[in-house]
């Protein structure tokens, strides 16, 4: 995703100082300086615009507001500003029957152009489903799956992408990066907005949803957490799109903790099995793809992490019976599996499944493929997936934004920026003592808020063809949070065949509306 190292002018504008010199002289020559120039305080902006939209055949009329929210410290000075986008549907009487559902892609350090602007925002950028986008002029066209149908829709950008920007001193604010950046400080600037929102536009009384993708599910954990106990917002529901709740366990670096992530290998096979089926790279590929990952996932919970718990002391032979079904499920060579002893990691499956014809597939949706960049290293490198869709989302925003939205004139918008410099890794989990330095999990914060608000309803949702969130992990996370057993009702699960951005696949973009849109409905007094 490409990133801007621009500087946004919002909030910029400067007044011209007209007080006289000094009378005393700041150096030996007797120059006299003039006082600094002062700033004008950080203001949040908005503009309104109106539009239509059809889904499922239905004219849904409302009104967009695009703009910006100043967030303030413990002293009320401002220290960052977030630019939203929000849909509010025209004609509804009562706000207290409307449901209202804030949405925010992950990074960390992404904007939120990717639900906003291929998923369900009124408008859709057209794409290529698996495979490349044709060159520009690109096609913005009526989303058939927009959100607007069963709730209003507040699209978040986190601080620092899209329009907003850390409010230093030249800003007029006293803000700095690491008053933002980092996995407790961007859930509370994500709280402080919504409670903001919340106020400004008079919707507390709102049923309230959260719908996080990547590791915008990350962030969710903690903000349902901070939402409901420090903030006594009361959610309805929570949506996890291709979720990542425990870094532990993911299969982009399994091999920097050895011995603690053999589970990585475990939760990251049915998701090879699935690519491997897609490219065809099975040696004997089944007709039926569900039934097919859950004799993968049977294996994978038991045979092979067997034989991964006993390390050195297993013996050839089962090393090679295990090698040889492992090709049987995943298409690489039995060779190349026993030289790996056993241990695949994402980025290796994706550089070595296509192989054969110096093509890598993608990350984050491995039904995307491209060119190798080095046929000889051991990871792709860079994501197919990424090429395809980056251009024309940001292309189309742009444009849509300023002509449409009619906000974001002389302003760059920022898709992504790279936080992790400044980002901090500690996390402070619900019942630990201090903050933990280490790889975060955020299972506690989820189970959380959902003893503290048993009612509290979780949606999991995830494709087959994700390298980056596997679904099989989400799903295992899910049935180890510490909660009561009976609070394990309020989960749901909803997988489909496609990747991370489940939506690039047009049949589960309709099926991943009907899932969200079904579950708002089911859980929220009417």
């Amino acid at each position: 995703m490409k990133r801007s190292l621009a500087v946004s002018c919002l909030f910029l504008a400067m007044t011209v100082a007209t007080a006289a010199y000094a009378d005393e002289a700041h150096d030996k020559g007797g120059d006299k300086s003039p006082p600094a120039a002062k700033v004008a305080a950080p203001q949040d902006q908005s503009a309104v615009s109106r539009g239509s939209v059809r889904v499922g055949g239905q004219s849904i009329d409302y009104t967009a507001t695009a703009g910006t929210l100043v967030l303030k410290n413990k002293d009320e000075k401002p220290i960052a500003s977030m630019s939203y986008v929000a849909y509010v549907r025209n004609g509804v009487k009562d706000s207290s029957h409307r449901p209202i559902t804030f949405l925010y892609n992950g990074g960390p350090g992404s904007s939120t152009i990717w639900l906003h602007m291929l998923a369900f925002g009124p408008q859709r950028v057209e794409v290529g489903s698996g495979a490349a986008t044709p060159p520009a002029p690109y096609r913005l066209v009526n989303n058939d799956s927009s959100l607007l149908d069963a709730s209003d829709l507040v699209f978040i950008d986190a601080p620092g992408t899209g329009f907003g920007r850390v409010l230093d001193k030249d800003q007029g604010g006293v803000g700095k990066a690491k008053d933002v950046y980092g996995f407790d400080e961007d859930a509370h600037a994500f709280a402080q907005f919504i409670t903001r929102y919340l106020t400004v536009n008079n919707r507390w009384n709102s049923p309230k949803f959260l719908f996080g993708e990547s590791y915008g599910t990350t962030r969710s954990a903690m903000l349902a957490n901070i939402l409901e106990n420090d903030d006594s917002v009361g959610l309805n529901g929570v949506m996890l799109l291709s979720a990542i709740l425990s870094y532990d366990i993911g299969v982009d670096f399994p091999q920097v903790n050895p011995g603690a992530n053999n589970i990585s290998y475990v939760m990251g096979l049915p998701s090879y099995a699935a690519t491997a089926w897609y490219h065809h790279k099975l040696p004997q590929s089944p007709a039926d793809l569900p039934s097919f990952l859950q004799q993968v996932e049977h294996f994978a919970t038991t045979d092979y992490l067997q034989a991964l718990m006993q390390g050195s002391q297993l013996d050839a032979a089962t090393t090679q019976k295990i090698a040889e079904q492992l090709h049987q499920y995943t298409g690489l060579p039995t060779a190349y599996i026993v030289k790996a002893k056993l241990r695949i990691s994402g980025g290796q499956f994706a550089h070595e499944l296509l192989g054969a014809d110096d093509d890598v597939t993608g990350r984050l949706d491995s039904r995307y493929s491209g060119p190798a960049l080095d046929p000889l290293a051991e990871e792709a490198g860079y994501d197919p997936m990424d090429s395809s869709i980056d251009a024309p989302t940001v292309a189309e925003f742009n444009d849509y934004v300023r002509n449409t939205l009619k906000f974001g004139k002389d302003m760059i918008y920022k898709p992504q920026i790279d936080v992790f410099k400044d980002w901090d890794f500690k996390h402070q989990p619900p019942g630990a003592p201090f903050p933990l330095p280490f790889t975060p999990n955020v299972m506690p914060d989820l189970a959380a808020a959902m003893k503290h608000d048993p009612d509290l309803n979780v949606l999991l949702m995830g494709g087959y063809f994700d390298l980056g969130t596997p679904f099989y992990s989400a799903e295992y996370e899910m049935h180890q949070l510490p909660i009561p057993g009976r609070l394990q009702k309020n989960i749901s699960y909803q997988f489909f065949p496609s990747g991370h951005m489940v939506y690039l696949d047009p049949d589960s973009h309709k099926g991943l509306h009907a899932a969200a849109a079904s579950f708002i409905d089911s859980h929220y007094r009417k």
